[in-house]
This record gives C-alpha cells, structure tokens and sequence, in this order.
C-alpha cells in the first residue's frame, strides 16, 4: 500500500523521534535565546555530573526531586543559570561549604539565593568562584510537571497503563528539554562529563529501569522501592530518563568487536516471549553497526532495550523501544522499497543513535541532522549488510519520497530551534551522496574514522562537515551549502545544441558545482558539473537521453529549446561552453 505523502513525511519524522515540530514562529523572545545559547551565566561552569533522585505519585501525576549538579568552573563566576521549567517550583537551592564542626572540617550544604524567570532559576552563589574550583549544587523541587499529549513528539511525563491495567510511566524529552523533569543545564553543548546517577522510587509492585547499569535495589519501609543506575560516561540531558511499569528482565551477551557486550532486555511481562523473538534482530544489528560504523561506544554502560509506553527514542544505554514487536514502522515500509519491512525499524534506528547523537552530539540543535541523518543512513547501512548493495541502493532512494524541502535542514542558531524534519531522509541522502564523491574504499574508512575522532564528542555541522571535505580531492563544501542551507534540489538541464552534448546544473546556488554518475543514451559517464554549460559528446546526435544515477538526490531534464537554438553556434575546443 503506498503512504499519501503528507502522510507518510509525518510518519518518517515521527518514526526517528527526534521531536521535530511544523515551528511556524518566525521569530524568536528572549527565553528562547536563553535556552538555546550558552550565555553568560551558563559560560563559565562545566557540569561534571548529574545524580538526579526523583519519587513520582502515580495517581497525582506528580513528582518531587532533588537533583546534584556537580560542575567546576571553567572561568571565575557567581551566578548561575539552572534550567527546570515551569509548572515545577523550585523548593530551595543549596551548595557544598567546608565548615568547622567540633573541631573538624567537614562538608555542609548552605542554602543560596536564586530567582524565577520563566523556565529558568538565577541562583546566586555568596562566593565568586575561581577558574578550576568545583562545587556540587542541589536544587529539591516538587510538582506536576507538563503530561506528554502525543509522545515522543509532544514531550513531558506519560503516564499510562499497560493492557493488563498497570501503571506504565516514563519521560520523552527531545526538544522540549530534560528540564521539564528535572534542573539542569538544559543545552545540548554541555555533557555531564563523569555521568550520571538515577535513583527512582516507586511502589515495590513495581520495577523501574534507568540508564547505564543498575547499582542497587532497595526496599524502603513505606511500600516503595529505590532503583539505583549508574552511567559511567557522558550522556545528553534529553536521554536521561525513567522506565516505571511491571517489568521482567533478560539478557545475552554479544561477542562485540571490543570484547563482551552485555545485551539486556527490560520488557512487560506479559510480552516476554514476543520480545524474545523480536530481539533476536539485535546481535545480527550490533555486528553489522561495529563492522560498518565501529564498535559500540558504551561497553561500560552496555546495550539496553527498554519496552516503553510510546513508539521510541534513543536515551543512551537504555534505548526506548515500543514497535509493537513487528518489523517496519508499526509494519509499514517507510521507505516504498520493500527492504523496510525486513527489520524491525525502531530497533535498528533508535539503535544506531547510540553513534551519531548519544556519542557523536550536535552542541545546538540547529545542526541536528549530523544526528539524524547519519543514523538514517545507518538504517541503510543495515540493509546493505544484510541484504547487499543494491537494496540499500532502493532503500536510500526510496526514503527521498519523504522529503518535504519546506526549510533548510539546518536551523537557526542559538534559539533552541531545529531545522526541517528532512534531516533524516535528506541527511541520509546528503551522507549518501558524499560516499559517492569519496569513493566507496576511502568511506568505508570514514565512519569509524569518525567514531574514534568525535568518540563521546560535542561537534558542529561546521566541523563535520569540513572533516569529511577532508577526505577527498571532490570539494564538498557546495554541496553541504546546496542541500543542507537551502530547500532546492539541483536539476541537471541537457540537451542538444548543434553536435554537442551540453549540460549544466540549475535550480541551485549561484556557483554550485558537483561531480556526478550520468547515464548517457544508457553510458555511464562520471563529470564535475557546474552551473555553466559542459560538454559532454559531440558529432552527430539525433537522439540523446541524460540521466542521473539514482545514488544522486538530483534530477534531470531536457533544456528549453530556445536556450539549446542560443547556445548551437558556439564551438569551443575546451570542455566548457563559455
């Protein structure tokens, strides 16, 4: 059955689940400068780690929290720019001071003044740090923090009941902000770089299931549990978050490239023969992914699939996963190809951020399809190690009827604003583009390549982009321009004017230039392409036929025959017609 596009463009961007809406604001106020730019009181402290405690209730739909930050000055401040939003209140604010007790020294936590602004809390520290001196802030705060509508893409708290009438809870945060559950430093830029900690507590009926490695369990004397995680490495603000429901457990370990790989498996119990089978895709995924993309960045973490009460999302090492247990996208092929159905779409994608957004991070979500549009492409990668060249070939190809070239894939800078939600097909097809122009021996190298240098990094659209013109003669950089600042897909004109063969890019920036497989009068034919005219063939040509080869996100059609009558008289010995 064939998707209606508008359809089917909502469908693919809801099915990568980054949170990307239709933003018709043009313009942006000041709280959005405040959440999407590092200013001048969130400049000068780097977070070290998070140790977040939170104890919801269920029936009231409301949490109450403590949250640790521990950070260390980067440069000397005294004010502070902590992220929770509203309608959470702020309890009190406190930081660590070394205090003489009986004699000895010891550590207290003294209270600090903040204020409110919007969805942001100014806290004032009674000493101006100095450059390299670390401190812990603990902000308590209670409330009913904002209930998703339709998550993963309207974010908040989801708090839902499984088929069986028990309670299923969890958070889906990606653009909203993690800050609608818990303070923090809510910007992408700024990793906790020592990780972090979630204690959750919840009725002892129930199991609650965090990231990284569980530490503990303990039964508290009111009917509640404390559940205990710990992640060792960094991980993004949006990823932290809390599975509540009646879950069972199981596991396996991969022979990964990098040793053993704990698998574990965190689903309801009454799915758990479903999700025995289901999961039998993740050891062939995990092998496929090391080989083409480079080893799992989170062996200490390891890989977790955790089920949860909405279609999915990449929180690192605690992947959220709720495909129904069926291959495709809710079992539609989003890509018209018919390989989309041969995986289970919301396991190999969500998976494949564990790469590109949980290891490799964009620092402003303007860039995010460095996130998105690699892990797309690792969804063709997939296919290509399980099924070969040529249907990943379809696949690729396929995805492109998702397109919408509504807005620049890369956003505006420093609101907090996305780009369009072509990051992810028009992201794949821009990284498909680039293997072609880099050649398929030198590309194989270049993603694990990247892994290494950007492993557990904060990078740019800028940077990534000017590493991969690195690794090629072909100069990229009118491409990234061309596809991923503006909404116009080049058109190679061609046609005949007297005996020459002509062609030359159009519906493009001025200067666009790019080298590019034809097939001429079914020959195939690779060239460098501008916006002047090039020679392709010359003699007598009665017929002729141009196309461009499907690993292009281009198109091709004859020129006007006004343009090709103007161009006929010119002959020149070069290749280009002047």
């Amino acid at each position: 059955m064939r998707i209606p596009s508008l359809l089917l463009a909502a469908l693919l961007m809801a099915g990568a689940h980054a949170q990307v809406m239709d933003k018709a604001k043009k313009t942006f106020t000041h709280a959005d400068t405040l959440r999407g730019t590092i200013g001048p009181d969130r400049a000068w402290w780097n977070v070290t780690y998070y140790d977040v405690s939170v104890r919801p209730d269920i029936a009231k739909r409301s949490i109450q929290g403590v949250t640790a930050i521990a950070f260390v000055a980067t440069a000397p401040g005294h004010r502070m720019q902590v992220d929770l939003q509203q309608p959470l209140v702020v309890d009190s604010v406190t930081w660590e001071v070394q205090a003489y007790r009986n004699g000895a020294l010891a550590i207290e936590d003294r209270p600090l003044r903040f204020d409110r602004e919007g969805n942001i809390i100014l806290v004032h520290l009674t000493d101006t740090l100095a450059t390299g001196e670390a401190n812990t802030l603990r902000v308590h705060y209670h409330g009913i923090p904002r209930s998703a509508k339709n998550p993963p893409w309207d974010g908040g708290w989801i708090w839902k009941k499984d088929r069986l009438g028990n309670p299923w809870v969890s958070v889906a945060c990606q653009g909203l902000g993690a800050s609608a559950w818990y303070p923090c430093k809510d910007h992408q830029s700024d990793e906790p770089d020592n990780g972090a900690a979630l204690h959750i507590t919840v009725p002892d009926t129930l199991v609650a299931v965090g990231n990284g490695r569980l530490s503990s369990t303990v039964k508290n004397n009111d009917g509640t549990s404390n559940w205990h995680w710990s992640v060792s490495s960094p991980i993004n603000n949006y990823n932290l978050v809390p599975y509540i429901g009646k879950y069972t457990h199981f596991s396996e370990v991969h022979d990964g490239v990098s040793g053993d790989l704990d698998c574990d498996y965190w689903v309801l119990e009454q799915d758990l023969e479903k999700a025995r089978e289901q999961f039998k895709q993740v050891g062939p995924m995990l092998t496929c992914f090391e080989r083409m993309m480079g080893p799992f960045p989170w062996y200490k973490d390891g890989y977790k699939l955790v089920q949860a009460p909405h279609l999915g999302m990449e929180h690192q090492s605690a992947v959220a996963y709720g495909n129904g247990f069926v291959n495709g996208y809710l079992g539609m092929d989003l890509s018209g190809s018919g390989w989309g159905n041969k995986f289970d779409y919301i396991l190999v994608h969500e998976s494949g951020h564990e790469w590109f957004g949980n290891s490799i991070t964009t620092a402003d979500i303007a860039d995010m399809w460095v996130q998105e549009g690699f892990t797309m492409y690792s969804e063709v990668l997939y296919v290509e190690c399980r099924f070969g060249q040529a249907a990943a070939t379809d696949y690729v190809e396929g995805i492109r009827r998702s397109i919408g070239n509504d807005r620049p894939v890369i956003g505006p800078y420093g609101v907090n604003e996305e780009g369009s939600g072509d990051m992810y097909a028009k992201g794949a097809n821009v990284v498909h583009m680039v293997r072609q122009l880099i050649g398929e021996d030198r590309f194989l190298q270049v993603l694990p390549d990247m892994q290494r240098k950007y492993r557990h990094a904060i990078v740019t659209s800028a940077g990534i982009e000017a590493y991969l013109d690195s690794c090629t003669e072909v100069d990229l950089r009118p491409l990234f321009d061309q596809y991923l600042r503006t909404t116009k897909v080049p058109v190679l004109e061609w046609g005949v004017a007297g005996q020459q063969l002509v062609a030359r890019w159009t519906n493009c920036n001025a200067g666009f230039h790019m080298p590019v497989l034809l097939s001429v009068n079914g020959k195939p034919m690779q060239v460098d392409i501008g916006t002047d005219w090039r020679l392709l063939a010359t003699g007598k040509l009665k017929k002729a036929r141009v196309e461009v080869d499907r690993n292009w996100y281009a198109t091709a059609q004859p020129a006007p025959e006004d343009v090709l009558k103007a161009l006929a008289p010119l002959r020149v010995a070069s290749p280009e017609l002047q």
